[in-house]
């Protein structure tokens, strides 16, 4: 099994799903053992002495100029833990909940936040056992950290709280019995590093990025195999034309595009017709979905940082020096958290317009509602109100999370970034828009029927057989719904667009391109 090294290697997207899935074990290398512990120590030699530092002999936020006896300053992480567990709401899947603890660890790791070295080693057995803490899905406003989340998340050190271990929820104290642990007793500052961080928003960010991937991915695809169905032109594609404006996404969706549609049977077909321009959700796709991808690219490169830094406050450079600082802050990542947002959203806005475009009876050989037989039967009239209705969703949506604030804690916290909301919204179209392509796939697929016996490229043609495999034609009306679910579920496990990297790889057909890695998270 691949190791990673907490706090020593860049951590990305995928190595923190790979460590959350146990594809790949974390480990903590002897130097940042010494680096923990050197930090411990640090928090130990203040916690005793006289200096004051916020969080260690303090109490919190607008408590910050109460003085904590020295007697008094484990217990005072303890209520830490216990005052600002507030969550509210369904707890968040249990892989957000593990990357939580990943991204946590990875952080404490970097040795400015005072973790005793067994907390720290408690957090990577709970990743390695699959304990899933059960985190409230609501109450962080992206300030000071997301505090009532990662209360949440760390109840279960000190035998508070409940998990979800091996599919069932228990509270976390009969499982620590069970598995032989006790719980913790928190030292001077742990429960401050613990709850101060932007890990729930992070954990978001990291399914964010995973999800967009494969979703503009698939946007792709799809737009690919409307092209064919409606006889769109690839000549707006040409790497000509966007060496004129060389955006990467931009760039990266037109080669995508041309490569797919380049030796298609039914593009050759009307090379020659009198079309001049096709409309813009077909001519359009390199600048509209490249938009999206650069959005993503953004994110993808600011999680990057987020995720390899140190987000808790105060930072511990060493017993005489320590800085209360705003590292905790969401604005960061709460921004392109909403690009992200809008960006995904956009994809959904131009597929449902293709989906239109496809039963208008525009195209030759193309029938209106895609069935040569109307008005006994509907044909597929009805499924576009599913992808307005979902792309009507997915506006509402949009409204930036981080454009607002709420003074909290007495006006301590007197801007917040509201990052949790942008993080949970992100998912939510995301969601909303795997859905709509995966629609879009059955009007795809039918509008290329009617092109038969001419035949795409290796890609497609096996995408478009792949699709036929599980969704027969529509040759009256049937009930849809199931057809529908079959087709987004093709979406969201990505298989068609590993049967796309298949194909390519034992055909030789040309599919990635020298932008591919760039976007690789």
């Amino acid at each position: 099994m691949k190791t990673f090294r907490y706090s020593e290697e860049q951590m990305t997207a995928s190595i923190a799903l790979g460590l959350a899935r146990k594809e790949i074990q974390g480990v903590l290398s002897p130097s940042t053992i010494q680096k923990v512990k050197q930090s411990a120590a640090a928090v130990a030699e203040i916690a005793a002495g006289e200096r004051i530092v916020y969080g260690i002999n303090t109490g919190f936020g607008p408590l910050c100029t109460s003085k904590i006896s020295a007697a008094d300053t484990q217990l005072l992480q303890e209520n830490l833990l216990k005052s600002h567990a507030v969550g509210v709401g369904e707890p968040v899947e249990n892989e957000i909940s593990i990357l939580m603890l990943v991204l946590k660890g990875h952080a404490l790791a970097q040795g400015y936040s005072g973790i005793r070295l067994e907390t720290l080693e408690r957090i990577l057995w709970m990743i390695a056992e699959g304990i899933a803490p059960l985190v409230p899905i609501q109450g962080s406003v992206g300030a000071s950290g997301d505090l009532a989340p990662l209360s949440h998340l760390f109840l279960p050190l000190i035998g508070a709280g409940k998990v979800n271990y091996r599919g069932e929820v228990l509270p976390a104290r009969e499982v620590l019995e069970k598995l032989g642990k006790s719980p913790l007793t928190l030292g001077p500052k742990e429960g401050l590093a613990l709850i101060n961080g932007t890990q729930f928003m992070a954990a978001h960010g990291v399914k964010v990025v995973e999800r967009l991937h494969r979703l503009l991915s698939h946007a792709n695809l799809t737009g690919a195999l409307m092209i064919e169905g409606l006889l769109g032109s690839i000549a707006p594609f040409s790497d000509e034309l966007h060496q004129l404006r060389p955006y990467a996404g931009n760039l990266h969706v037109a080669k995508t595009l041309h490569q797919l549609l380049k030796d298609s049977e039914i593009v050759a077909s009307h090379a020659n017709c009198s079309r001049v321009q096709d409309p813009y959700s077909l001519r359009c796709m390199p600048q509209v979905h490249g938009a999206s991808w650069n959005a993503y690219l953004h994110l993808k490169q600011t999680l990057e940082i987020e995720i390899n830094s140190v987000t808790d406050n105060p930072v511990i450079f060493d017993a005489q020096h320590t800085i209360s600082g705003g590292h905790f802050h969401g604005q960061p990542i709460a921004l392109p958290l909403d690009y992200a947002t809008l960006a995904a959203s956009e994809i959904g806005n131009i597929s449902d317009r293709r989906i239109y475009l496809s039963i208008e009876g525009s195209t030759p050989g193309v029938p209106k509602l895609l069935l040569k037989e109307t008005g006994l039967n509907s044909g597929l009239m009805i499924p576009q109100y599913t992808t307005a209705a979902l792309a009507s969703e997915n506006k509402g949506l949009c409204f930036p999370a981080s454009a607002d604030s709420i003074p909290t804690s007495l006006g301590q916290e007197d801007h917040v970034s509201m990052g949790s909301i942008s993080a949970r919204k992100a998912l939510r179209v995301i969601d909303n828009v795997e859905k709509i392509l995966g629609i879009e796939l059955l009007y795809a697929a039918q509008a290329m029927d009617f092109h038969a016996p001419l035949r795409s490229g290796k890609i497609l043609d096996a995408v478009y057989r792949s699709i036929r495999e599980v969704i027969p034609p529509l040759e009256k009306d049937r009930i849809l719904y199931e057809d529908m679910e079959t087709a987004i579920d093709l979406v969201k496990n990505g298989s068609l667009l590993a049967l796309a990297l298949q194909v390519a790889q034992e055909t030789g057909a040309p599919y990635q391109t020298e932008w591919t890695s760039l976007f690789d998270y």
